[in-house]
């Protein structure tokens, strides 16, 4: 095992590096959030793939094909459906409007008073995000240091703080690249075809394994619409996701390097689910599913390979935990604290949003600072939830039903629906988000009852109380118009809320 503890030592000490490295390149407050708008496709299409493909996309996803044969690649397939639809319908919009966080485009879009429920409902789902793929380093670090669970967080947790704090979302960006190609050896080029051959080739698995393992529909159609609900529309409107948008150096980087990485969501999604049909035939007893990738890797791969699929394991959940550490932080900085401080001020919405952007005279390094701040706390509490809570799977579906049934209709409303209004927004959120809440109080958590009718409910508050209000200002609609298509507005009544950030107006 030394060889593969050196592989993953190394792999460790690399995180860190390019996190200083990222240090020198973050000098302003867009450097350090959004890359200074300026990845490129290659860099684009990796870090997409890198941040949606967690620890539970790969321990997960082999753990489902373990249990339910190929059609356990549902779960992941909808992820990669999602990012399709994202990209090719929505990101050119999104990354056109300049914007930090999904709460700034509805402040935009329904006229400033949007953002703080809205923020406090994303900084919700992104703070549980981070926490449940935080938990995970406690079963990776488990198979390789032998080490407790306490320790094993604490010391995952620590070097993504630690690179995240340090550059931003450039050191995010760098280590994802790594994270990509590391995963990609270690899964589709080496553990994929030593599990099939291990297995006895494809003829042995039909052989060993009843027919329904590899029914494309196996898994049952009522999970299979769940996972749409809760991962395909979760896509669509997560801050984790729209931040590595706002990463674009324009629409068509967004669009194109967007239906790259979702098209090696499918890839992957398939690669796990026959791991784990492999895993089944070799371990066919496992009392935990989500046991047979460590299995397998542990057992049948040689040293060194061994040390490079675990590190692809590290690099899957590194990756999520890094994307939704510094959205968790951009939120809670940029969507509530700046917003709260304005108001306890006595300046009102218009000097929250001011706040939240950025003023002309903020020092760019002073924007870089405070958002360090946040990021280094937001880490800290993320850690130390962690280590408290044991139920991951709970938490995940608390931080998706609310993110689904709270913002996915105001937010797909306001870009396709002009006579949606602030008023239905703010109902929708609250209805939805409310509903969810109460619903997974009565049915239990891990119904899927919740999600569907929040989302039904928060659907019904938006049309019903947009349709009973006045219609949004001529003025917001046509500065929500000037930013869809990529300029800046000028010439056009600017809401005091929606101004844009100095630092958003990177040339692209």
């Amino acid at each position: 095992m030394a060889v593969d503890y050196a592989v993953i030592v190394v792999y460790l000490a690399g995180m860190l590096g390019m996190g200083w490295w990222g240090m020198r390149r973050a000098k302003s407050k867009s450097e350090f959030l959004v890359a200074g708008r300026r990845l490129g496709p290659a860099m684009y299409s990796g870090t997409m793939a890198a941040i949606v493909l967690g620890g539970a996309s790969t321990i997960g996803g082999v753990g489902l094909g373990y249990k339910h044969g190929l059609s356990g690649a549902w779960m992941v397939l909808t992820i990669g459906f999602g990012l399709l639809a994202l990209s090719v319908l929505f990101s050119a919009r999104i990354a056109r409007l300049k914007v930090y966080t999904v709460s700034e485009m509805l402040d935009l879009r329904y006229g400033g008073r949007a953002g703080l429920i809205s923020g406090l409902v994303m900084w919700a789902y992104t703070l549980m995000l981070a926490v449940t793929s935080t938990i995970a380093y406690a079963t990776i670090f488990d198979v390789l240091f032998d080490v407790n669970r306490t320790l094993s967080i604490v010391l995952g947790g620590a070097v993504v703080v630690a690179y995240s704090t340090l550059g931003g979302m450039w050191s995010i960006t760098l280590t994802d690249m790594v994270q990509f190609v590391v995963k990609t050896v270690g899964v589709l080029l080496i553990l994929l075809p030593v599990a099939v051959v291990k297995a006895g080739g494809w003829s042995e698995m039909r052989a060993e394994l009843p027919d329904e393992y590899f029914a494309p529909l196996g898994i049952g159609g009522e999970t299979i619409f769940t996972y749409v609900l809760i991962y395909t529309f979760g896509m669509l409107i997560g801050q984790d996701i729209w931040q590595r948008v706002f990463t674009a150096r324009s629409d068509k980087v967004a669009r194109w390097g967007g239906t790259a990485a979702g098209t090696y969501c499918l890839v992957y999604a398939v690669a796990g689910a026959v791991i784990g049909t492999a895993a089944k035939v070799l371990y066919p007893n496992l009392a935990n599913p989500d046991d047979a990738f460590a299995l397998i890797v542990k057992d049948e791969l040689p040293m060194g390979a061994r040390g490079l699929v675990l590190a692809a394991a590290l690099a899957a959940v590194m990756s999520t935990s890094s994307g939704a550490l510094i959205a968790c932080a951009t939120v809670a900085n940029n969507d509530i604290w700046s917003k709260l401080r304005g108001l306890g001020s006595g300046a009102g919405a218009g000097a929250a949003d001011a706040g939240a952007a950025g003023s002309a005279a903020d020092e760019p390094h002073d924007e870089v600072k405070g958002n360090r701040v946040f990021i280094l706390a937001m880490g800290i509490a993320v850690v130390a939830i962690a280590i408290a809570l044991n139920d991951v799977v709970q938490a995940l579906t608390v931080a998706y039903n609310l993110l689904v049934g709270g913002l996915l209709v105001p937010i797909l409303g306001g870009l396709l629906w002009k006579r949606g209004t602030v008023q239905g927004a703010l109902a929708a959120v609250a209805v939805g988000g409310l509903a969810v809440i109460g619903l997974m109080a009565s049915y239990g958590i891990l119904a899927t009852e919740p999600v569907y009718y929040g989302l039904l409910s928060s659907l019904a508050a938006y049309v019903v109380v947009s349709l009973l209000t006045r219609p949004t200002d001529e003025a917001i609609l046509a500065h929500w118009r000037e930013r869809l298509a990529g300029r800046d507005g000028d010439g056009e009544p600017v809401p005091a809320a929606t101004a844009a950030d100095p630092g958003a107006k990177t040339p692209v």
